[in-house]
C-alpha cells in the first residue's frame, strides 16, 4: 500500500496529538510535518507537497480559509481537508467551492479519520452533504431548489456546474472547456436566474448533491 505524506494543523495540541497517534504507524499514513497555526501550514504544503494536508478552520496566522484560497490560487497538488468541530451545510458548500477535498467532523472515530482521509487520497471528495429531495439553503434568505429543477440546465451548463463545485475559477473552466471567460460569466448568469440562486457557493452545493442523489 503506498504510503500517503500528510501535513496536520490545528491551534490546540491535544487535537495534534491525536491526529498523530490517528495516523501513527500501520496506518498507511506518514506525518510530514506539524503546525499549529495557519501560516506556517500552508509554508510545509508548499515546501513538502504532501498527497494530503489536514487543518482547522480557525487558527492563528492564517484561517484555514485563507489556507485554501492560498494552496488554489498557487495549484498546489495537495488534497486539503478541513477538520472542523462542527459545520453545517452552508460551510460544506463553501469548502467545495473553495477547492476543499473533504470536510471532516472532530467526532469522528480514529478509524473513520483514516478511512475518510485515504479516500481523499484515493482522489475521492468527503464532503458530507445530506442529499435529499429538497435542498435548502438559507442565505439572506430561505431559498428552496427541488432536485428536478436542474433538467432545465443545458449539458454545458451542468459542466459549468460541476466544474464549479470542484473548485474551479472562471478561468479554468474557460480554459478546460475551451471557451472564454466572459462566455463562462453569460452562463453563470443564466444558471442562477434558472436556479433561483444568487452565487457560485450555493451553485456547487447543488452539484454536489445532484451528483450524489444520481448515485
Amino acid at each position: 500500500m503506498h504510503c500517503v505524506s500528510v501535513v496536520i494543523a490545528d491551534r490546540h495540541p491535544v487535537v495534534l496529538l491525536g491526529l498523530t497517534y490517528a495516523l501513527g504507524a500501520g496506518s498507511g499514513f506518514k506525518i510530514v510535518a506539524r503546525s499549529t497555526d495557519g501560516t506556517s501550514c500552508i509554508e510545509n504544503i508548499r515546501r513538502l507537497i504532501p498527497d494530503v494536508a489536514i487543518f482547522d478552520i480557525s487558527m492563528p496566522g492564517l484561517t484555514g480559509w485563507e489556507v485554501l484560497a492560498a494552496a488554489k490560487s498557487e495549484s498546489l497538488p495537495t488534497r486539503l481537508v478541513l477538520f472542523t468541530a462542527s459545520a453545517g451545510e452552508r460551510e460544506i458548500a463553501m469548502a467545495a467551492a473553495a477547492g476543499a477535498h473533504g470536510v471532516i467532523s472532530k467526532d469522528v472515530t480514529p478509524e473513520s479519520l483514516v478511512q475518510s482521509l485515504r479516500q481523499v487520497a484515493d482522489g475521492q471528495r468527503q464532503l458530507p452533504l445530506r442529499p435529499s429531495k429538497q435542498v435548502v439553503f438559507r442565505e439572506q434568505g430561505r431559498v428552496t431548489i427541488s432536485e428536478n429543477v436542474l433538467t432545465v440546465l443545458t449539458d454545458r451548463e451542468r459542466q459549468i456546474m460541476r466544474l464549479v463545485s470542484e473548485g474551479l475559477s472562471n478561468k479554468e473552466i474557460g480554459r478546460k472547456l475551451n471557451i472564454t471567460d466572459g462566455t463562462i460569466k453569460v452562463h453563470l448568469h443564466h444558471m442562477f436566474q434558472k436556479l433561483d440562486v444568487s452565487n457560485r457557493t450555493v451553485l456547487a452545493a447543488l452539484a454536489i448533491l445532484t451528483e450524489r442523489n444520481v448515485e
